[in-house]
Protein backbone atom coordinates (compact mmCIF):
# COMPACT_ATOMS: atom_id res chain seq x y z
CA UNK A 1 0.00 0.00 0.00
CA UNK A 2 1.06 3.44 -0.72
CA UNK A 3 0.49 5.32 2.37
CA UNK A 4 0.09 9.13 0.62
CA UNK A 5 -3.26 10.27 0.79
CA UNK A 6 -4.19 7.14 2.94
CA UNK A 7 -6.86 7.57 5.54
CA UNK A 8 -6.04 5.46 9.40
CA UNK A 9 -7.11 5.24 12.72
CA UNK A 10 -4.93 4.53 15.90
CA UNK A 11 -6.33 3.35 18.99
CA UNK A 12 -4.75 4.40 22.06
CA UNK A 13 -3.32 7.55 19.69
CA UNK A 14 -2.50 10.10 22.78
CA UNK A 15 0.76 9.01 23.86
CA UNK A 16 3.34 6.22 23.97
CA UNK A 17 3.67 4.12 20.44
CA UNK A 18 -0.09 5.59 19.60
CA UNK A 19 1.35 8.47 19.82
CA UNK A 20 4.07 8.08 17.72
CA UNK A 21 3.04 6.04 15.32
CA UNK A 22 0.66 8.65 14.26
CA UNK A 23 3.50 10.91 13.71
CA UNK A 24 5.25 8.49 11.95
CA UNK A 25 2.44 7.63 9.40
CA UNK A 26 1.64 11.52 9.39
CA UNK A 27 5.01 12.15 8.06
CA UNK A 28 4.30 9.46 5.54
CA UNK A 29 1.24 11.89 4.44
CA UNK A 30 -1.28 9.51 5.99
CA UNK A 31 -4.18 11.41 7.15
CA UNK A 32 -4.57 10.43 11.09
CA UNK A 33 -7.46 10.05 13.31
CA UNK A 34 -6.84 9.51 16.86
CA UNK A 35 -8.76 7.24 19.49
CA UNK A 36 -8.28 7.63 22.95
CA UNK A 37 -9.81 8.45 26.25
CA UNK A 38 -7.74 10.89 27.69
CA UNK A 39 -8.95 14.00 25.56
CA UNK A 40 -6.10 16.17 26.64
CA UNK A 41 -3.42 14.64 25.24
CA UNK A 42 -5.67 13.15 22.27
CA UNK A 43 -6.56 17.11 20.99
CA UNK A 44 -2.70 17.90 21.65
CA UNK A 45 -1.61 15.15 19.53
CA UNK A 46 -4.10 15.25 16.79
CA UNK A 47 -3.47 19.42 16.60
CA UNK A 48 0.13 18.62 16.22
CA UNK A 49 -0.04 16.16 13.44
CA UNK A 50 -3.04 18.05 11.61
CA UNK A 51 -5.67 14.74 12.43
CA UNK A 52 -8.88 14.10 14.19
CA UNK A 53 -9.45 12.98 17.30
CA UNK A 54 -12.06 11.14 19.33
CA UNK A 55 -12.96 9.75 22.77
CA UNK A 56 -13.62 6.59 22.34
CA UNK A 57 -13.80 3.46 24.60
CA UNK A 58 -12.12 0.37 22.60
CA UNK A 59 -14.87 -2.28 23.71
CA UNK A 60 -17.90 0.17 23.33
CA UNK A 61 -19.79 -0.82 20.38
CA UNK A 62 -21.69 2.83 20.27
CA UNK A 63 -17.97 4.64 20.66
CA UNK A 64 -16.57 2.97 18.00
CA UNK A 65 -19.38 3.47 15.52
CA UNK A 66 -19.25 7.40 16.48
CA UNK A 67 -15.34 7.35 16.10
CA UNK A 68 -15.75 5.87 12.68
CA UNK A 69 -18.19 8.50 11.53
CA UNK A 70 -15.42 11.35 12.99
CA UNK A 71 -12.65 9.73 11.14
CA UNK A 72 -15.02 9.50 8.08
CA UNK A 73 -16.24 12.91 8.02
CA UNK A 74 -12.48 14.42 8.44
CA UNK A 75 -10.24 11.93 6.23
CA UNK A 76 -12.93 9.70 4.44
CA UNK A 77 -12.94 5.79 5.44
CA UNK A 78 -9.66 4.52 6.64
CA UNK A 79 -7.30 2.22 4.91
CA UNK A 80 -5.40 1.31 7.77
CA UNK A 81 -6.82 0.26 11.47
CA UNK A 82 -3.45 0.23 14.22
CA UNK A 83 -4.94 -1.00 17.76
CA UNK A 84 -3.01 0.46 20.57
CA UNK A 85 -4.80 0.49 23.57
CA UNK A 86 -3.95 -0.91 25.74
CA UNK A 87 -4.00 -1.51 30.03
CA UNK A 88 -2.67 -3.81 32.45
CA UNK A 89 -3.04 -4.82 36.50
CA UNK A 90 -0.67 -6.58 38.55
CA UNK A 91 -2.07 -9.44 39.99
CA UNK A 92 -1.21 -13.25 40.97
CA UNK A 93 -4.13 -15.63 40.30
CA UNK A 94 -4.10 -16.37 44.02
CA UNK A 95 -2.11 -13.79 46.64
CA UNK A 96 -1.56 -12.75 49.66
CA UNK A 97 -5.17 -11.05 49.41
CA UNK A 98 -6.85 -14.68 48.05
CA UNK A 99 -7.92 -15.42 44.70
CA UNK A 100 -7.59 -12.49 41.86
CA UNK A 101 -10.74 -10.29 41.99
CA UNK A 102 -12.65 -11.60 38.64
CA UNK A 103 -13.50 -8.09 38.08
CA UNK A 104 -9.46 -6.82 37.48
CA UNK A 105 -9.18 -9.97 35.01
CA UNK A 106 -12.07 -8.93 33.14
CA UNK A 107 -11.29 -5.00 33.20
CA UNK A 108 -8.08 -5.85 30.92
CA UNK A 109 -10.06 -8.82 28.82
CA UNK A 110 -12.57 -6.23 28.58
CA UNK A 111 -10.53 -3.69 27.18
CA UNK A 112 -7.01 -5.69 25.54
CA UNK A 113 -8.98 -7.85 23.99
CA UNK A 114 -12.50 -7.48 24.00
CA UNK A 115 -11.28 -4.16 22.01
CA UNK A 116 -9.04 -5.26 19.66
CA UNK A 117 -11.67 -7.86 18.77
CA UNK A 118 -14.63 -4.73 18.63
CA UNK A 119 -12.44 -1.90 16.67
CA UNK A 120 -11.35 -4.84 14.09
CA UNK A 121 -14.65 -5.68 13.37
CA UNK A 122 -16.46 -2.44 13.08
CA UNK A 123 -13.48 -0.47 10.81
CA UNK A 124 -13.08 -3.98 8.86
CA UNK A 125 -16.75 -3.55 7.60
CA UNK A 126 -16.23 0.12 6.42
CA UNK A 127 -12.86 -1.12 4.76
CA UNK A 128 -14.18 -3.23 2.60
CA UNK A 129 -16.74 -1.25 1.21
CA UNK A 130 -13.23 0.58 -0.18
CA UNK A 131 -12.47 0.59 -4.04
CA UNK A 132 -9.39 -1.87 -4.05
CA UNK A 133 -5.81 -0.71 -4.78
CA UNK A 134 -3.07 -2.85 -6.52
CA UNK A 135 -3.21 -6.97 -5.71
CA UNK A 136 -6.63 -5.73 -4.82
CA UNK A 137 -5.81 -4.49 -1.11
CA UNK A 138 -8.51 -2.34 0.62
CA UNK A 139 -7.27 -2.18 3.69
CA UNK A 140 -4.47 -3.27 6.58
CA UNK A 141 -5.28 -3.63 10.44
CA UNK A 142 -2.00 -3.86 13.02
CA UNK A 143 -2.80 -5.30 16.11
CA UNK A 144 -0.36 -4.38 19.38
CA UNK A 145 0.08 -7.54 21.33
CA UNK A 146 3.49 -8.05 23.82
CA UNK A 147 5.94 -10.78 24.19
CA UNK A 148 4.36 -11.11 27.48
CA UNK A 149 2.07 -13.35 24.87
CA UNK A 150 4.68 -15.93 25.42
CA UNK A 151 6.69 -14.92 28.37
CA UNK A 152 4.15 -14.28 30.60
CA UNK A 153 5.79 -13.13 33.91
CA UNK A 154 4.48 -13.85 37.66
CA UNK A 155 1.47 -11.28 38.48
CA UNK A 156 0.77 -10.51 34.36
CA UNK A 157 -2.10 -13.24 34.06
CA UNK A 158 -4.64 -11.10 32.84
CA UNK A 159 -2.63 -9.28 30.47
CA UNK A 160 -0.54 -12.71 28.90
CA UNK A 161 -4.07 -13.79 28.55
CA UNK A 162 -5.02 -11.06 26.53
CA UNK A 163 -1.89 -10.59 24.74
CA UNK A 164 -1.64 -14.20 24.20
CA UNK A 165 -5.49 -13.52 22.26
CA UNK A 166 -4.47 -11.27 20.25
CA UNK A 167 -1.68 -13.24 18.88
CA UNK A 168 -4.17 -15.93 18.62
CA UNK A 169 -6.71 -13.56 16.53
CA UNK A 170 -3.92 -12.63 13.76
CA UNK A 171 -3.86 -15.47 11.27
CA UNK A 172 -7.57 -15.93 11.54
CA UNK A 173 -8.81 -12.13 10.81
CA UNK A 174 -6.36 -12.24 8.16
CA UNK A 175 -8.19 -15.51 6.97
CA UNK A 176 -11.12 -14.13 7.56
CA UNK A 177 -10.94 -10.46 5.54
CA UNK A 178 -8.62 -12.36 2.59
CA UNK A 179 -11.51 -12.44 0.33
CA UNK A 180 -11.94 -8.72 0.51
CA UNK A 181 -8.52 -8.12 0.49
CA UNK A 182 -7.62 -6.75 4.16
CA UNK A 183 -4.47 -7.65 5.74
CA UNK A 184 -3.75 -8.43 9.57
CA UNK A 185 -0.64 -8.58 11.54
CA UNK A 186 0.54 -7.94 14.92
CA UNK A 187 3.50 -6.71 16.67
CA UNK A 188 4.62 -7.82 19.79
CA UNK A 189 6.90 -5.03 21.82
CA UNK A 190 9.83 -6.00 24.22
CA UNK A 191 10.04 -3.37 26.43
CA UNK A 192 9.58 0.07 25.63
CA UNK A 193 10.67 3.36 26.44
CA UNK A 194 6.90 4.65 26.90
CA UNK A 195 5.59 7.28 29.48
CA UNK A 196 4.17 4.65 31.45
CA UNK A 197 7.61 2.86 31.94
CA UNK A 198 9.87 5.77 31.76
CA UNK A 199 7.89 6.23 35.76
CA UNK A 200 10.19 3.76 36.67
CA UNK A 201 13.80 4.49 39.02
CA UNK A 202 16.58 4.86 36.97
CA UNK A 203 18.12 1.30 38.72
CA UNK A 204 15.18 -0.31 37.54
CA UNK A 205 14.75 1.08 33.88
CA UNK A 206 19.03 -0.05 33.74
CA UNK A 207 18.09 -3.32 35.20
CA UNK A 208 15.64 -3.70 32.12
CA UNK A 209 18.17 -2.55 29.27
CA UNK A 210 20.52 -5.01 30.94
CA UNK A 211 18.64 -7.67 30.36
CA UNK A 212 18.11 -7.19 26.95
CA UNK A 213 20.86 -9.36 24.39
CA UNK A 214 21.15 -6.48 22.07
CA UNK A 215 20.97 -3.55 21.75
CA UNK A 216 20.90 -3.14 25.53
CA UNK A 217 18.62 -0.26 25.54
CA UNK A 218 14.65 0.01 25.75
CA UNK A 219 13.03 0.29 22.77
CA UNK A 220 12.34 3.62 21.09
CA UNK A 221 8.70 4.12 20.07
CA UNK A 222 9.48 5.39 16.66
CA UNK A 223 11.13 1.86 16.26
CA UNK A 224 7.77 0.20 17.15
CA UNK A 225 5.91 3.03 14.68
CA UNK A 226 8.55 2.35 12.06
CA UNK A 227 7.54 -1.22 12.02
CA UNK A 228 3.62 -0.15 11.60
CA UNK A 229 4.74 1.76 8.41
CA UNK A 230 6.56 -1.81 6.94
CA UNK A 231 3.94 -3.83 8.02
CA UNK A 232 1.37 -1.18 6.13
CA UNK A 233 3.48 -0.68 2.91
CA UNK A 234 4.44 -4.40 2.43
CA UNK A 235 1.43 -6.22 0.79
CA UNK A 236 2.94 -9.60 1.24
CA UNK A 237 3.52 -9.04 4.98
CA UNK A 238 -0.29 -10.72 6.27
CA UNK A 239 -1.17 -12.90 9.35
CA UNK A 240 2.10 -12.35 10.63
CA UNK A 241 2.82 -11.85 14.40
CA UNK A 242 6.08 -9.87 14.74
CA UNK A 243 8.59 -10.02 17.75
CA UNK A 244 10.14 -6.07 17.93
CA UNK A 245 11.97 -7.00 21.53
CA UNK A 246 15.94 -6.91 21.08
CA UNK A 247 15.61 -10.58 21.41
CA UNK A 248 14.68 -10.74 24.97
CA UNK A 249 13.35 -13.61 26.63
CA UNK A 250 11.23 -12.64 29.73
CA UNK A 251 12.38 -14.30 32.87
CA UNK A 252 9.40 -15.55 35.47
CA UNK A 253 10.15 -12.36 37.43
Amino acid sequence: MKLQGQSAIITGGASGLGAATARELTANGVKVTLWDLNEELGNQVAAEIGGAFARVEVASEDDVLAGIEVAKKAHGIPRILVNCAGIGKANKIVGRDGPMPLADFQRVVNTNLIGHFNCSRLVAAEMQTLDPLEDGERGVIVQTASVAAFDGQVGQIAYTATKAGIVGMTLVIARDLANVGIRCNTICPGIFATPLMLRARDEVLQSLANSIPFPKRLGKPDEFASMVREICTNTMLNGETIRLDGAIRMAPR
